[in-house]
């Protein structure tokens, strides 16, 4: 994978307090992470000050799995 997943993996896992290995791009952040709303709003959040970006929280409301959020990041970063 890129630097980028790579970089949303170790943060995931870290904030979620979970293995690394269960960040996949298809994996669900409530279902496969167990991330509850709380853990979501702190990820986003997160992931805004460590890539520099800002997520609407309508936006952020439809990140169902990684791949979501990942490309979503992704086509803010230019």
């Amino acid at each position: 994978m890129d630097e980028l997943f790579e970089k949303m993996k170790k943060l995931i896992a870290e904030r979620l307090a979970i293995d690394a290995d269960k960040v996949t791009m298809e994996a669900t952040f409530r279902q496969d992470l167990g991330a509850d709303s709380l853990d979501t709003y702190e990820l986003v959040f997160d992931i805004e000050e460590k890539m520099g970006i800002s997520i609407p929280d309508e936006k952020a409301n439809e990140f169902e799995t990684v791949k979501d959020a990942y490309e979503y990041i992704k086509s803010q970063q230019k």
